[in-house]
């Protein structure tokens, strides 16, 4: 069974290629220097696969979709879900959307999350592709367009957000970060080391992750707002303004809180033994 990768000869379409040929498919790439076209992968291969940036996305779909089959199943490998489920739609072959939550700078999979969102696609057919990520160690969440990409808002969105504004907040103060590490506790050096991760990568992808997301501009809002609440409670000097505030986030995320605690102390402690 062939299984044809668009966008293949990227960083995710790497990662992915051993994954499919494990799993006992011939798998074939194009991109903007392969001698095969998207086009003769949409009309020769099973399985086809949309790994491009997510502003390109709904453009390469357009194009290939006229060109498959019934007998074929179309995905793609984007951070949102609802134009580009919406786009392969309109191709006559089956469809799953699928975001691979995580970059492709993971060593594998396993233990990765990856979302499916069957548009047109029976159980068995899902199953199966979803079996090839499954035998690798990943998981699997199975959900609708609109409910991905409204989760993402948070889960990417808001964290990127925040990342952004810390990152930007350093830079205001004119803070030298060299400096700071002398000054340095563990939880400043997470923040800090996720701050660099995302300033390290493409800008494009996160731009569209923020800015594409139909959601997102609730979620921003609603930051706001409890950034202003928060900025209130702290110039108010009252502490037990602040205890209200804090105990009411606290009760939210319940058991989690406990959770966190013991997924960040194994962190720190794996920060010390380097």
């Amino acid at each position: 069974m062939k299984l044809g990768i668009i966008g293949g000869t990227g960083k995710m379409g790497r990662l992915f290629v051993p994954v499919f040929e494990r799993a006992g498919f011939e798998v074939l790439v194009s991109g903007r220097k392969t001698a095969l076209k998207n086009a003769d992968l949409a009309t020769t291969c099973d399985i086809v696969i949309v790994s491009v940036p997510i502003h390109d996305t709904c453009r390469i779909i357009a194009e290939i979709a006229p060109l498959m089959k019934k007998d074929q199943l179309l995905c793609d490998f984007t951070s949102l879900k609802v134009k580009p489920v919406e786009a392969m739609l309109a191709s006559k072959a089956d469809v799953i959307g699928l975001h691979p939550m995580f970059g492709p700078t993971v060593s594998s999979i396993k233990g990765q999350t990856i979302i499916a969102c069957p548009a047109r696609a029976g159980k068995a057919r899902t199953g199966s592709l979803l079996k090839v990520f499954r035998d690798e160690g990943a998981t699997c969440t199975i959900t609708t367009p609109e409910d991905h990409d409204r989760m993402v808002a948070v889960v990417q969105g808001l964290t990127h957000y925040v990342t952004l504004c810390m990152a930007d907040t350093v830079r205001r103060l004119r803070m030298d970060i060299r400096a700071t590490q002398a000054f340095t506790s563990p939880v400043y050096q997470i923040e800090l080391s996720l701050m660099g991760r995302l300033l390290s990568q493409d800008p494009a992808l996160y731009a569209d992750i923020l800015q594409q997301n139909p959601f997102v501009p609730d979620v921003l809002a609603g930051c706001r707002a409890s950034a202003t609440e928060l900025a209130e409670v702290v110039n108010s000097k009252d502490p037990e303004l602040f205890r209200s505030f804090f105990e009411r986030n606290s009760r939210h995320l319940g058991n989690y809180c406990q959770e966190g605690q013991k997924m960040t102390d194994t962190l720190i402690d794996c920060m010390v033994e380097k």
